[in-house]
């Protein structure tokens, strides 16, 4: 047996072995370019991953070594894990998400008027998925397929599905994405409320008053995770709305430290002097928070700025502490 011949061989049982295991890294890990993987040895891979029922494995070689799967059986792969974190899901997503867009697009909108809830949270996840790569192709900031997603959003019941279609609705421009963010301010699900500051329209132009509305009512929202989400979206707007500024103080002294700080943060990019006061509301910073990440050095920028425009020549930014 020549060098070459075991050298194949080692391939082959390393291969074999890694499908086996059904780990999809470890194939990933090993598996060589096409070319270097004989046909006959293909064959054996996605038979071996066929039989053994390794469907992340599968959808994976079957990329790799372009022998696509139709619409329909990744559809019924991700559908009998009916979980958005099951490795199987998001391989099929994201295979689906690479694919050419005018054919699986249109597969997954004749989803979208499903009877079941799964069926219609995939096709809306394959969407989300077509959108993102449309993004990451090209230099562009906005979507034009995002925009196909009104309609469904506005009749869509189900808050999981609605959840992936604002999502994808981040990705447009316009106005008429702001019109299905302010209809969902009052939704009973937080999740849904969490995102509509970022489907609010704010391309060159302060908020309209009833986006204002909205966003002031959310951050002072009874759940944590909206006011949260509001909060880290007042970080990066950029508009000095006097009542923005109001509620950031508020959101200064909530209960989650995140959310104290981004507070802080979004008064300090504002050049808010209130900044300095309230950042002894953040405390002392808890596990897994790094003291050089951006958002708590917005202060001492803000400090910066004051001090390069002599807004305190002479004096100090900081008030006095009081004893």
């Amino acid at each position: 047996m020549s060098s070459e011949d075991g050298d194949a061989g080692q391939v082959r049982e390393a291969l074999l072995r890694a499908v086996d295991s059904g780990s999809l890294p470890l194939v990933e890990d090993v598996l060589p370019e096409p070319v270097h993987v004989p046909g006959p040895l293909r064959d054996e891979l996605l038979s071996r991953a066929r039989r053994l029922g390794q469907l992340a494995v599968l959808t994976a070689l079957e990329r790799h070594f372009r022998r696509p799967a139709p619409f329909e059986e990744l559809r019924d792969r991700a559908l009998a894990h009916p979980d958005r974190e099951h490795v199987v899901w998001a391989e099929v997503l994201y295979e689906l998400g690479h694919r050419p867009a005018d054919e699986t697009w249109d597969a997954a909108v004749r989803l979208s008027t499903d009877p079941d809830r799964v069926a219609r949270l995939f096709a809306a996840d394959v969407l989300l998925s077509q959108v993102i790569e449309e993004i990451s192709r090209g230099d562009v900031l906005y979507s034009e397929r995002a925009a196909l997603l009104l309609p469904w959003a506005r009749r869509e019941p189900d808050a999981a599905v609605l959840e992936v279609l604002l999502n994808g609705l981040t990705w447009a421009g316009g106005p008429e994405p702001e019109q299905v963010g302010l209809a969902c301010a009052g939704h009973p699900e937080p999740r849904i409320r969490g995102w509509v500051p970022m489907l609010l329209d704010t391309d060159g132009h302060p908020l309209r008053p009833e986006a204002l509305a909205a966003v002031l009512t959310l951050a002072g929202d009874p759940d944590p995770e909206v006011r949260g989400r509001v909060c880290a979206w007042l970080e990066g707007y950029p508009g000095r709305e006097p009542e923005l500024g109001d509620a950031l103080v508020v959101l200064s002294r909530d209960e989650r430290q995140r959310t104290r700080i981004d507070a802080v943060a979004a008064l300090a990019h504002r050049d808010d002097p209130r900044c300095v006061a309230a950042e002894r509301h953040i405390g002392p910073l808890e596990p897994g928070l790094d003291p050089e990440t951006l958002p708590l050095l917005a202060v001492g920028d803000h400090e910066r700025r004051v001090r390069e425009r002599g807004d305190y020549p002479g004096g100090s930014i900081r008030p006095p502490v009081q004893e």
